[in-house]
Order: C-alpha cells, then structure tokens, then sequence
C-alpha cells in the first residue's frame, strides 16, 4: 500500500518537486520544517513512522466526532431557542399595547387630577400659614393679656394690701412670659394704664428690686429675732421674683452664723480642761453640724430653688468650715506643743537601739545605756510616749471624722457616677491643706517615733520565761507558747498602730505608715533578735566537744519561737484588718437569702481602687516581714541542729547497732522471723543467741526520745517541725552509710533482720510512740527512703528481683535507687 505525502494528510498537494527525504533522485535539497509551539496532541509534520501516522488519524477523527456531536446538540436546540424567540416576540406585542393604554390614561385622566391636587395642596398650606399666624397672635395677646394681669397684680398686692407673698407669685407668672413678648412693642402699648404707667419690664424689674430689698430686711428681722417660721417664709420667696442667688447667698451667710456660733461654744466650753479627746470632739461636732444643716434643709432648697442648688450653700458653709476648723486645729497644735513635740522627736537618737547593734566591747562588761540600766531608769527617755500614744489616738481620730466628712459631701455634690470625686471647692479649701500639714504629716512622723520607741522600750524591758529545762523529767512552770514579753509587747502596738492607721480612711496615711512599719520591724525587731541570737545566747559549748550550756540553748530556743511567734501574730493582724467580714442588715423580702458581707477595708476605703491599695500595703508587710523572718528562722534552726543535735546523732546510732550481726546461721533458732505487732518495745526483742537482749530500735528510741523530747517541750511545733526535718535528712544520710558498710556482712536471713530493724528505726524516728514527738509527722518518713528502699532490695526473693531487674511494677518500688545502686545492694548479701 503506498503511503501518501504529510501534505496529502493534511489536505495540501505536494509541489512536483517534493519527493520523500530519503530519495536520492532530487538533486536539491530538501527544505527544514519550521518550528511549531509545543503541544500535547500529535503532530502529523513530526510523524516518523506509519504508527505515529495512524495515531495522529485516530486523533483527527476523534475531534471530528466531538465537532458533529456539538453540532447535533446546537441543531436540536435550535427549535426550544426558536419557541422561546415567538413567545418574546408576543409579549413585545402585548407590552406595547398596554403601554399605548397607560399613556392615554395620563394624559387625559391623571393630569387634570394633579393639577386639581397641587392647587388644594398650595391652599391649604395658606391656610395652616393663616392658622399659626392667628395662634401666635392669639398667644402674643394672651400673653400680653397674662403681663397686663401679673403687672398690675404685683402693683395692688405691693400696695395697701402688702401681700408679699401674692406679689412674689405674679412675679413668678410674669417671669413665664418670653422676654421679647414683655419688652415688646404691642406689650408697651397695651399693658400701661393709668395706675401703672411705665413699661412693663420696668415695673417688673421695680417691683423685684423692692421685694428683694424688703424681703433682706424682713430676713435678717427674722434672724435677728430667732423667728424660725419667718425665715423659712422669706426664705422660699427668693426664687419667686427671680434672686435665687440673693437667697441662697444669705441663707448661707445665716446658716454659716449658727455654724460658727455653735463652734465657738464647743470651744469655748472646755475652757476649765482640755484633756483628752477634747479638741477631736471639737472637730467632731463641727462636722456633724454641717451634715445636719445639708442633710436636713437640702431638701427645702432643692424643692424650691431647683436641684443641686444646695452646692452653693455647700460651698458658703465649707468657707466657714475652713475658719472654724483652722481655729481648732492651730488651738490644739499650741494647746498640745504638737511643734515642740515633733522636733523632739525628730532629734531622739534611739540610744538602746544604735548601741546594741555596735560590736561587744569585751565578754560580760555592761555597756554605758545598757538594757540594764535603761530597765532600772539610768536612760531619761526625752519624750513621754503617753503624751505621744494620746497625740496619735486624737490625730487619727480627727483625720477619720475629715474623711467621712469629705466622703458625706462628694456624696451630696455630686451625681450617683461620681459620688466618690472630691469636690473641687473642697479639695482646693484651707482646711485640706491645713488637715494635711497638721495632722496627716505629724501623723506619719509620730507613728514611725512611737512604734520604734515601743520596739526598743519592749527590748529594754525585755523578760524571759522561767522555769524552763531541759530535764523531760521536770515540769515546765510557764505555759507554751514560751516567748519573751517583747513579742507580745511589739506586736500589741503594731496591731493598734495599723488600725489607727485604717482608722483615719486616708490612703495616703496608710500608703505612709504600713511601709515604715514593715521596715521597722525588719530593721529593729528582727535586727535586735539577730543581735542576741548571735551575740548573748549562741549556743557554743564552753569546752570543746562539750554540748552547749543548757540555760544558754534554752534562750536561743526561746529567741527562735520569738520569730515564729511574731509571724504567726503579723499574719493573724493581716487576715483580722484585711478579711474579717461584717454583716449588713438585710433588706430582701426573702429571709433565706445569705446576708450581704462587706470587708472593713472596703468600709473604711469604698473607693475600690484605695482599698485594693491598703490592702496591698498590708500583705506587702506580711510578706516582706514573713521573708526576713525565715531566713533568721532557717538559720537558728541550723545552728540549733549542727551544735545541739548533730554531735550526739552519730553516737546514738552507732549505739543502737552496736554489738548486732546480721549474718545467723539456718540452723540458728533465733532466725524464726516473730509475728509483728503494733507495740515497737514487742517487736524489738531479740531473738538471737541472747534472748532478751535490746534490739537496734530499743536503744534508738531511748537515746532519741532523750535528744528530742527537751527540746520539743520549749519550741513551737512549726519550728520543732523544721528542726525534725533537718534532723531527719541528716540522719537518713548516717543511716544510709552505715547500710552501705555492711556490705559482705549480711546473709540472707539477715537481711530480713535487718529490714526490721531499720524500719523500726524510721518509725521511732519520725514518731515516737508515747512520747508526744513529732506525732503525725509521717511526712518526714520520705528523707529515709533511699534507706528503706535498700533494706528492700536486700530482702527481696529470686522472683522480685527478677522483675526489678526486668523493669517490671516491682522496680517502681525501688525508684529512688539507681540501676548500678539497685545491683551494689543486691550483693552486699552473701547468700547459701
């Protein structure tokens, strides 16, 4: 079959010239094809072979396919798409005849109506112009008509009549009437008559004028007189004729005359004996007064001069609150020396304090102002700290009534959203700057004085507990807690120093005191306790490898349960003034319902922003004071345990193993394990060649009991429990070595006696049965656990330590041993 030419496939005829590449017979040379973009289906110029040949006529008969079968689909739609261009066409038809239909209906029906409608519309509109137009002439004339009547009211009831009362109403009628309409042209016209011949803004203005200046005079009559009615009746005139200021300005001026009327007698009344809280009840009743005037005439002033009209008396009665305050203050700054006082006390040099931080001069040799001296009266204090506890007492006292006192007037000035601002004319007044320079600053300079003076009149006065031993067999004729007197002492005034404080409601006092306080008590307190821990009683023994003096370590037990104590004391003053709470009476309907509780910080300081603050301040002193504290506490437990307890832990383990082997032979009765009991004295007998004899845990309880028992007597059970968990750690790691030398000494019948023994040991070590220590101290049983783990190990069976070895659930038991460890037990048995 011949093959025809590519350009035969593709529908061109060759030229004759054309002949296939591989021909021999063209002398001419055969033309390159060009170049074609590149695409994916076959291209007949690239064919080389009959089979790409083929495969590029299969391609073109399958898009042949594709094309007629496009093509038969658009033919038979062609039918649906000329049905659907007739129905179009029809309705084109019907739309044009509907639109011709409308437009004749416009123009010959709608037209004329909207012409007929827009010309109501415009009458109307003139006529509802014509209507307002008449209704504001009406009411001109009415008005005009209401002058005329109020103008010539005002004229009769000033009149023969003297009816004030009716006069202030017309006023109050004609001031309802606007002021264009009263000044106007026609009001000048018609309201003149012949009895009243001005204008009417003219007579208005007259007859305010005389009212105003008669009712001033018949107001101050009727103060003069002390005429309470008349007041009041003159009084609610004012704003009728248009002088509210006027009336409220001499209100303010007759009110502001009881006010000082009433301080001066208050003064004036403890002329015989100013003692006491004399000048804080002064102060007191000053401000209660002016409560009592605004919360008791607030009412009459805001009902008929308008709401918050009571500010401007307000403001008039602080102008005297500002005098008669200042009055009291600067009488009682001279009355009470509170000057001198202060430079006093700026100038007191703390002799006790200063000198018993300096170095000891020689063992024993009392220094000049010593405790001692100062105890018995050799030191004059300078400043007598009754006169300064009583400053303090009536200074908070008055800085407490200030704050309610402001608290009450922001309360009445001031909207419900801004009932805690401090009005601007109050915080800007005289007796603001004044309560801060005489009483807020002395306040804060008093209190650091009386409470550092209190810590070291408590050091100098200091007493130790008696009758304390370290004999168990002895009593001790003082009950626990046994501490010195400076604890208590100290921590009584630091509880009343910090409720004054929360007392006075002023947080920049508090913000003040709180943080002196706390570096009072870690600069002195906790330095003077360092001082003696370290200097008067520190357990040293005299000679060496002697134990301590016992009089020597009871003082420095006392000291440490000083510090325990006093964190305890500052915790419990922190929760009472910042957590206690305090029912308030309950108004649901239902009495089921829980009580509403409020904290005392957030009574004394509703502002929840400065209760937050003094709250702060508090458990920052709790915290900070609590922080010092242990690291004093940690380190007296420390030298307690190195040179009270360490020395004597060795030899009482090496006693209880002494003479005790744990190797018996299988023949040997005594290796008959006794069934365990509750009682360790039962379980500590010993089965080996001496029956009877004293077991490991029979001597270590004895010789323990003996160590521990003196001493949990004196401490408190915090501090005894940190002197245990010290004590315990240690011993775990003597105990642990002395199991480590038993390697190739223990059997393994031996190592079950052995178990038992160090079990009985960590028993008696963590609680010891009857005696009271360390009762339900279980927690200190995990300092042993390498060692009960390694008495483990040693007992176990074949099968156990197979599944130790295997990691199985037994190794969990064994946790704190690593592997290497885990296999140097196992063989320090020597087994049959």
């Amino acid at each position: 079959m011949a093959i025809p030419p590519a350009s035969a496939v593709n529908g061109h005829a060759d030229s004759p010239s054309s002949s296939s590449p591989n021909s021999e017979k063209s002398p001419q040379p055969q033309p390159q094809p060009q170049p074609n973009p590149p695409s994916t289906d076959p291209d007949i110029f690239n064919a080389s072979s009959v089979a790409e040949i083929k495969a590029t006529l299969s391609h073109l008969h399958t898009q042949e396919a594709n094309v007629t079968s496009r093509l038969d689909a658009l033919v038979a739609s062609q039918k649906d798409f000329s049905r659907e261009l007739s129905r179009l066409d029809l309705l084109r038809a019907n739309l044009g005849s509907q639109t011709t239909t409308t437009r004749s209906i416009r123009h010959g029906m709608l037209s004329p109506a909207a012409v007929t409608a827009d010309r109501i519309s415009s009458a109307v509109r003139r006529l509802d112009l014509e209507q307002a137009r008449v209704k504001a002439t009406l009411d001109v004339v009415e008005q005009v008509a209401e002058l005329k009547a109020c103008v010539l009211g005002v004229s009769g009831s000033m009149g023969a009549p003297q009816d004030w009362e009716t006069a202030a109403s017309y006023l109050h009628r004609a001031a309802q009437i606007p002021d264009d309409v009263v000044k106007g042209a026609f009001a000048g016209e018609m309201v003149p008559t012949a009895e009243v011949p001005d204008p009417p803004n003219v007579t208005l203005d007259t007859a305010a004028e005389s009212l105003c200046g008669l009712f001033l005079r018949e107001f101050d009559k009727a103060v003069k007189e002390g005429n309470g009615a008349k007041i009041t009746r003159f009084f609610k005139l004012f704003p009728l004729i248009g002088r509210s200021e006027v009336g409220l300005d001499v209100y303010g001026r007759y009110v502001c005359q009881g006010v000082a009327a009433r301080a001066r007698a208050n003064l004036n009344a403890g002329t015989g004996g100013r003692e006491g809280f004399f000048y804080a009840n002064a102060l007191t009743k000053l401000f209660e007064h002016i409560a009592q005037i605004v919360d008791g005439h607030g009412g009459l002033v805001e009902r008929h001069y308008g709401p918050r009209k009571m500010n401007r008396v307000i403001e008039r009665l602080q102008l005297e609150a500002d005098v008669q305050g200042g009055i009291v203050l600067d009488t009682w700054g001279d009355e009470r020396h509170v000057d001198r006082k202060l430079t006093d006390i700026k100038s007191y040099a703390f002799t006790f304090l200063v000198q018993s931080f300096l170095p000891t001069q020689r063992p024993g040799a009392p220094r000049s102002h010593s405790p001692a001296r100062a105890a018995t009266g050799g030191e004059d204090e300078g400043v007598d700290m009754k006169e300064i506890d009583g400053l303090l007492s009536e200074t908070g006292i008055m800085l407490g009534r200030w704050s309610l006192y402001c608290r009450f007037l922001a309360d009445a000035c001031n909207l419900e959203d801004e009932k805690y601002t401090l009005p601007q004319f109050l915080a800007d007044s005289p007796l603001t700057k004044k309560i801060t320079t005489r009483l807020a600053t002395p306040f804060n300079t008093m209190t650091t004085f009386f409470v550092r003076r209190s810590v070291e009149k408590a050091f100098q006065l200091d007493e130790s507990p008696t009758g304390l031993t370290l004999n168990p067999h002895k009593p001790l004729k003082s009950d626990p807690p046994h501490i010195t007197s400076a604890v208590d002492d100290i921590m009584y005034i630091v509880n009343k120093v910090i409720q004054q404080t929360l007392a006075t409601s002023q947080i920049t006092v508090v913000t003040n005191v709180i943080p002196t306080l706390a570096r009072v008590l870690g600069s002195d307190f906790i330095g003077m306790t360092q001082r003696k821990m370290r200097d008067e009683c520190y357990p040293r023994p005299v000679v060496q490898g002697a134990l301590p003096p016992e009089q020597t370590v009871i003082a420095f037990l006392v000291l440490i349960n000083n510090l325990d104590i006093a964190v305890d004391y500052i915790r419990r003053i922190v929760v009472n003034n910042t957590e206690a709470q305090t029912p308030l009476p309950s108004t649901h309907p239902n009495p089921t319902q829980p009580e509403e509780t409020i904290s005392q910080l957030d009574s004394l300081f509703p502002v929840p922003t400065e209760a937050k603050q003094a709250s702060q301040a508090l458990h920052s002193l709790s915290s900070s004071f609590e922080s010092k504290v242990s690291d004093l506490l940690s380190d007296g437990i420390q030298v307690t345990f190195n040179n009270v307890i360490k020395p004597r832990l060795r030899p009482i383990l090496a006693d209880a193993f002494r003479d005790i082997e744990y190797q018996p032979s299988p023949d040997d009765p005594s290796t008959t394990t006794p069934v365990l009991t509750d009682d360790v004295e039962d379980n500590d007998m010993h089965t080996g060649p001496n029956p009877g004899a004293e077991r490991p845990t029979t001597r270590f309880t004895t010789s323990w009991t003996a160590l521990l028992t003196p001493l949990s007597r004196i401490l408190t059970p915090p501090s005894f429990d940190k002197l245990l968990s010290v004590t315990t750690t240690y011993l775990s790691r003597l105990l642990e070595k002395r199991l480590w030398s038993y390697h190739g000494r223990v059997n393994a019948l031996g190592a079950t006696r052995l178990e038992r023994d160090v079990s009985g040991i960590v028993n008696a070590a963590v609680d010891v049965a009857g005696s009271g220590i360390g009762g339900g101290r279980y927690k200190h049983r995990e300092a042993f656990g390498r060692c009960l783990q390694m008495v483990l190990v040693m007992g176990m069976d074949e099968e156990e330590w197979e599944d130790v070895v295997r990691g199985g659930e037994t190794g969990d038991v064994v946790d704190r041993l690593s592997v290497e460890e885990r296999g140097r037990v196992r063989g320090m048995v020597r087994r049959f």
